[in-house]
């Protein structure tokens, strides 16, 4: 069973950087043909498709967070790590990491795994 775990601060300060790691266990994150993806979901809003990196090590971002947006992995931990930076308060969300056969899409069904959510809130 693949299990995924967020990790990171609840609490940002504006124009910083956030950070939060997603660990996978059960299964290694260099397996063809997945996907490692990392959503969010801002309190009474749909979910949103941030980026994505494959079993290869390419990345793939949402065009409109792309110019802050940094999806990275370490092998050796079995871990994938996302940065936003330049936060504003509307990057308040819970942020979720997730597996997947392909990326891009917003539809919970579309992943099989998920995290369990961590609630990062921008404030000051």
């Amino acid at each position: 069973q693949v299990q995924l775990q967020e990790s990171g601060p609840g609490l940002v300060k504006p124009s910083q950087t956030l950070s939060l790691t997603c660990s996978v266990s059960g299964g290694s994150i260099t397996t063809n043909y997945h996907y490692w993806n990392w959503l969010r979901q801002p309190q009474g809003k749909g979910l949103e498709w941030m980026g994505a990196i494959d079993y290869i090590g390419n990345t793939y971002y949402s065009p409109s967070l792309k110019s802050r947006t940094s999806i990275f992995r370490d092998t050796s931990k079995n871990q994938f790590t996302l940065q936003l930076s330049s936060v504003t308060p509307e990057d308040t969300a819970v942020y979720y990491c997730a597996r997947g056969d392909f990326f891009g899409s917003s539809s919970r069904y579309d992943y099989d795994y998920w995290g369990q959510g961590s609630q990062v809130t921008v404030s000051s």
